[in-house]
């Protein structure tokens, strides 16, 4: 006992030297762990110790209130796609297109608002630009029969009209899946003013093709918006479309070259058959 003596009191002796931060307490390992991420952390030595030991010196870890629990929580609303077409491609999809943390749509006021909606008419100079005919030679036709104008002469008249960075398509929500078809709310904003409003739609047949599908949604959201600036609204227009298939389309039986089924199709009648069809 005598020779264990002299040992119990150095032991001690060195243990009331030594400033050892309390780490039982759960906000106080929270607090250190972040000031050494932050590079934070301060270091006090004793310089007259061979082997110094480091006292960690912190701040009281904040409280934890139910504002800061909804901050770390809160995120945008998201429309999350059906089990069945989650599991068509892995599990994947959602990390891919449903990013709940899209800074740019939650700080800005266009994913809800209407601002300058119906306020006044444009200049005369821009409603010319946007009602103007529509160029006969630049209509195509779908096989089905559909006229359409090419997704590109929307944005070039849209250029035309407002300049380029005077307009914009604003997303009003996360992408939606329904089946093999994906889908997404668009607004128009031009010269700061809300013009409409129209979700986009594209078909896709797996994943490797999910870009092209979510470009394919906005240009087809961007169709649609237009209509109510007036561009191409000849091709909603039945008399029109009739008139336009009597003039320059045909509409005949073909056969496909690998399959062998017939098919009746419409063309242009500038345009000739394509592989796989031929008549």
């Amino acid at each position: 006992m005598h020779r264990l003596a002299p040992t119990a009191r150095a032991f001690r002796a060195n243990a009331s030297r030594i400033n050892i931060v309390n780490a039982n307490d759960a906000h106080t390992q929270h607090a250190i762990f972040q000031r050494r991420c932050v590079s934070s952390v301060k270091v006090v030595t004793s310089s007259n110790r061979v082997n110094p030991t480091p006292t960690i010196e912190s701040e009281p870890a904040p409280k934890k209130t139910a504002s800061f629990a909804a901050n770390i929580t809160k995120s945008a609303d998201v429309e999350i796609p059906g089990s069945a077409a989650e599991q068509s491609l892995g599990g994947d999809l959602s990390s891919a297109l449903f990013n709940t943390n899209e800074g740019y749509l939650r700080d800005s006021h266009w994913t809800t608002s209407y601002q300058g909606m119906a306020a006044e008419p444009f200049e005369q100079r821009i409603s010319d630009i946007l009602m103007a005919p529509v160029v006969e030679s630049e209509v195509e036709i779908k096989p089905d029969g559909l006229l359409y104008l090419p997704e590109i002469k929307y944005r070039r008249i849209l250029n035309r009209a407002f300049g380029p960075g005077g307009w914009g398509l604003v997303p009003r929500g996360a992408h939606s899946v329904s089946g093999r078809t994906l889908s997404r709310e668009y607004a128009l904003v031009c010269l700061g003013r809300f013009i409409s409003q129209a979700r986009g739609e594209q078909d896709y047949f797996d994943e490797s093709g999910l870009a092209t599908a979510t470009e394919g949604c906005k240009s087809n959201a961007l169709v649609r918006c237009c209509k109510d600036l007036g561009i191409a609204s000849e091709l909603w227009d039945p008399s029109y479309i009739s008139k336009f298939k009597e003039k320059y389309c045909v509409d005949e039986w073909v056969t496909h070259a690998v399959r062998g089924n017939k098919k009746r199709m419409w063309r242009l009648k500038t345009r000739q058959w394509e592989y796989p069809w031929k008549k």
